[in-house]
């Protein structure tokens, strides 16, 4: 299967609403892992909070997903993703589903994962495949047992989804490059876009521009994408940004797969009239504050060894505190908006309120 040229990918996007929706994690989560695994999945919250954006007019989630998880518990994962899609469906929704990542803890641990830390943001969000496994690759000294387990993941879920209308694209590396790995992602992300256009899901495949870090990750991404994804949180930067992809990637939709940073300027009422004025689709960070913590801003990672060391958990069930001023997300647990205007304003983009 090869890349896809310029006017398919147009057609596809002609032949779609406009992308608009969230990164999706239920709040009763901490990261990916305990999203997906079968002890603490949550079909019924999820059920719950996708409904809640369905109300926005919101038609596509942006959901990652764990290599770990499919390892331990193909089957079960198989299912449990089809629940979601099911889900999806039932309210009018598509995904876009992200397979590895480079963001925030780097070494993920299958099994129980620790409750969220008080007001940190992302406390327990992981890497897949993890740190040490991305050094290893680039060093070459790797088992090929590792290798074949991740190809596996990719092909695995790629085939068995690959013609899932549910499924509107394939993320296929989050962020490659961050958390100080650099260009020596490059050698997994390499690997990775060949697993996955071996499989050939009839849908399009992307990895970010912006928000990859290394020269050569997004040099890669840029050459293999068939629909040019990247993310943009500061506000001083978004209307540069969409003109400068568009006048490199002639043809190429462009989808913002991240946005909206309250604190940075990316608010809806700044966001969403660029996007749906230079049809580029859109996926804000976050849709309920819960074990994520992504209302906290990216600042109060720092104190997250202090919290760690005098065991400043969330008790089972409770809410997060409250930064006076939110940086993602857009509900509370209870389903109350953080702003009412806001949430009217997203409506009246979406068509909902008019």
């Amino acid at each position: 299967m090869s890349r896809w040229t310029p006017e398919r990918a147009k057609h596809w996007m002609a032949t779609i609403p406009w992308p608009v929706g969230c990164n999706y994690i239920p709040a009763t989560a901490v990261n990916q892992i305990e999203m997906w695994s079968e002890s603490t999945f949550d079909p019924a919250r999820i059920e719950l909070e996708l409904g809640w954006a369905s109300s926005l007019g919101f038609n596509l989630m942006r959901i990652y997903l764990h290599d770990l998880v499919w390892h331990h518990d193909r089957d079960g994962m198989i299912r449990r993703m089809r629940h979601v899609l099911e889900l999806l469906d039932r309210h009018g929704m598509r995904a876009i589903l992200v397979l590895f990542d480079d963001c925030h803890r780097p070494e993920p641990a299958y099994g129980p994962q620790p409750p969220p830390v008080r007001g940190v943001h992302n406390c327990g969000w992981v890497h897949s495949p993890g740190q040490t496994i991305v050094e290893r690759i680039a060093r070459g000294d790797v088992g090929e047992g590792i290798i074949e387990r991740l190809r596996a993941y990719i092909s695995g879920v790629l085939t068995t989804f690959g013609d899932d209308q549910r499924v509107l694209l394939w993320d296929l590396y989050n962020e490659a490059g961050q958390s100080g790995n650099g260009d020596r992602s490059r050698f997994l992300l390499e690997r990775t876009w060949a697993w996955a256009r071996a499989a050939g899901p009839s849908q399009p495949l992307t990895a970010c521009l912006d928000g990859s870090v290394g020269a050569a990750n997004i040099a890669l991404n840029a050459a293999r994408s068939d629909v040019i994804t990247f993310h943009g949180y500061q506000g001083d930067r978004l209307r540069a940004t969409i003109d400068r992809l568009t006048r490199e990637h002639p043809g190429r939709p462009l989808l913002c797969t991240e946005y909206m940073a309250r604190e940075l300027g990316t608010t809806f009422e700044f966001s969403l009239p660029i996007f749906r004025e230079r049809g580029v689709g859109c996926l804000n960070w976050g849709l309920v504050a819960g074990g994520s913590q992504t209302h906290f801003n990216w600042e109060t990672v720092k104190a997250l060894e202090e919290r760690l060391a005098r065991g400043d958990w969330l008790g089972p069930g409770e809410a997060p505190p409250e930064p006076a001023r939110w940086f993602h997300d857009i509900f509370r647990m209870d389903g109350t908006p953080y702003d009412p205007a806001e949430i009217e304003f997203i409506r009246s983009m979406t068509g909902v309120g008019s």
